[in-house]
């Protein structure tokens, strides 16, 4: 049987359904707005700010998922569980800015992560482990930026636009698969030229060569984000 979207559920069905209302998720005013409508009790604006943090937090899961647990649970279902739990909980939410929410998703997302590393490796509930993810994801996060992120980016007009972190994932998702992989492998998790080539069978120089372009375009996606960002602020 199919899985159910975390957002198929009671009063999250309409959320994806087109709307006359087109809520802006592409800058950090706008994410910061629809934070306050959902504390405020509006479950379109949840809906939307939480799907707007999809790319980054299944990118913190792929790289903290032991790669023999993936062949069991895909970084895309911890997601979807953390969106669930984010729902249900959202009142103790206490925070307004983009920043304080991606730390509470973080905690959420340990959490989960920990309850498959128990299900599959029959471990028993321990504070320490979700204590220990909780701090890796944090590092994990705060590590996605570096050597990724186009220096020629002006700190000024990259302030309107999303946090780095969420920004380097939604740039990422939106590369092709061997792009992405080779950029996952030896940027995020440090992996050597010819251990990623044994990982994607390709030759050493063939995987350098893929990586460039790879980063190549992953700067300009950023770069054109920041720049369309930039422009509907100023609009405003």
């Amino acid at each position: 049987m199919a899985r159910r979207p975390w957002y198929a559920d009671g009063s999250f069905k309409t959320v994806f359904i087109a709307t006359l209302e087109e809520m802006d998720t592409n800058s950090r005013r706008g994410i910061e707005r629809l934070i306050a409508d959902a504390r405020s009790g509006d479950n379109s604006a949840l809906g939307k700010v939480l799907e707007s943090f999809h790319a980054y937090l299944e990118l913190l899961a792929k790289l903290r998922l032991d790669h023999k647990l993936q062949g069991k649970v895909s970084p895309s279902d911890v997601v979807q569980e953390t969106f669930l739990s984010a729902k249900q909980a959202f009142a103790n939410f206490r925070g307004q800015s983009e920043r304080e929410l991606m730390a509470w998703l973080r905690s959420i997302l340990a959490t989960e992560i920990a309850g498959q590393i128990r299900y599959y490796n029959r471990h028993r509930r321990a504070v320490t482990l979700e204590k220990r993810l909780s701090e890796n994801l944090d590092g994990t996060s705060a590590g996605l930026p570096l050597g990724v992120a186009d220096p020629a980016v002006s700190p000024s007009v990259a302030a309107a636009k999303r946090e780095a972190e969420v920004m380097v994932a939604d740039a990422l998702s939106r590369l092709s698969d061997d792009h992405r992989e080779v950029i996952i492998l030896h940027s995020f998790q440090q992996q050597t030229f010819p251990e990623v080539a044994a990982r994607m069978g390709r030759s050493t120089d063939a995987v350098k060569s893929l990586w460039v372009r790879a980063l190549a375009n992953l700067r300009k996606a950023m770069t054109d984000d920041v720049s369309r960002s930039h422009g509907s602020e100023d609009v405003r």
